[in-house]
């Protein structure tokens, strides 16, 4: 394969701060809130899970597209973030079974992107810094004009996303005669997280993210499920009012990622903004219930307030986040619900936290 002519690229940041490098994927320009994502591998369902809509991702393992890419290793229907950020991207890739380049999956999914910039100059910064927005840009090159374009974008807090990427109808998962029947409230969903409950023996009946309880009664199902999405939990007051329904109706729940956070909203219990999310694949979890630690997958720039949990005597911690004590895991006492803000699928990463799929299912039974 002919290598492609990279194009000169920028890439700056809401403060001003400007890096250079070159143009990988469609050429043009692009902006999000900037985050880095830790893991090693796994780069094609990290790019379409719906979690990291209107996100920049910078890539920290230094290789990013050699191993090409497959049609059938992705999280949702199409590519979900915004742009990449990259040290080293390939223009070919070496897995005999792989369909296409990177380079060739972005250019057909419109995906702009920067190569050859120092990723870990760029990691400890908006580490130090904290997130903020930022813009790739191939077509514009003028340094004044990107700091100008960057201060537009609106900023994650406050921004409801999930009704963007939700499923605009219902659809099925699984097998019609299974023993149990989930619904699921689709606030951006990953393919991987249906799977993992459709093997358990469930029928799954995935739902538009601003569907009433009513609604999903229909479906006559088991239990419930409240999916990973992106954007503000706190903005997000449709599926929270949904959440308190289920509750109210005392109706087996679990919660991932942004379900989680919706859950402790539903409760009473706050969430807030990080000074850096958690993003990768090897964050260590301490299961408080069983005294057992798991490292686990996550993708979240938003967690729940350990201290607005303490004022409570209804919602109880069951995980923390080994490296900031952030909470990781709640369940509602006297009620059927519990939620995790780590991802128990995987996909990519570890599989220690699956069994989390399987106390659903018991919580059913």
């Amino acid at each position: 394969m002919k290598l492609n002519f990279r194009k000169e690229a920028y890439l700056v940041l809401e403060d001003g701060t400007a890096f250079k490098g070159t143009a990988v994927g469609k050429i043009g320009t692009t902006s999000g809130e900037i985050c880095f994502n830790t893991g090693m591998t796994g780069y094609q369902e990290i790019y379409t899970d719906p979690s990291y809509y209107g996100q920049i991702i910078v890539n920290t393992t230094s290789h990013i597209g050699n191993y090409g890419v497959k049609d059938t290793e992705v999280e949702s229907n199409s590519v979900k973030f915004a742009g990449l950020v990259c040290r080293n991207f390939s223009d070919i890739y070496s897995r005999l079974d792989g369909d296409y380049s990177l380079q060739e999956y972005f250019e057909r999914n419109n995906i702009i992107g920067i190569a050859d910039v120092d990723t870990r100059q760029i990691v400890r910064y908006v580490r130090d810094k904290g997130v903020m927005n930022a813009i790739i840009s191939s077509d514009i090159l003028d340094l004044e004009k990107l700091k100008a374009e960057v201060k537009k974008v609106p900023s994650m807090k406050g921004l409801e996303l999930s009704s963007v990427v939700s499923t605009k109808e219902p659809y099925f998962v699984g097998d019609s005669s299974a023993p149990l029947k989930v619904a699921v409230l689709d606030l951006g969903v990953k393919k991987s997280i249906l799977d993992n409950i459709a093997e358990r023996g469930c029928y799954l009946k995935v739902f538009p993210a601003k569907t009433s309880f009513a609604e999903m009664e229909k479906f006559a199902p088991n239990g419930y499920f409240i999916s990973n999405g992106p954007g503000d939990p706190a903005v997000t007051s449709y599926a929270i009012d949904t959440v308190k329904e289920i509750l109210a109706a005392d109706k087996p729940l679990f919660g991932i990622c942004l379900g989680h956070q919706i859950l402790a909203e539903a409760n009473g219990v706050k969430t807030f903004k990080m000074h850096n999310g958690h993003r990768g694949l090897n964050h260590p979890v301490k299961n408080l219930v069983t005294g057992l630690s798991e490292i686990t997958s996550q993708n979240h720039g938003f967690a729940v307030d350990a201290n607005e949990v303490a004022k409570t005597n209804h919602v109880e911690i069951t995980h923390i986040n080994l490296n900031d004590n952030t909470v990781e895991g709640i369940r509602i006492k006297n009620k059927k619900a519990f939620s995790v803000q780590h991802h128990p699928e995987s996909s990519p990463g570890p599989h220690d936290s699956r069994y989390l799929f399987d106390d659903f299912v018991k919580l059913m039974k």
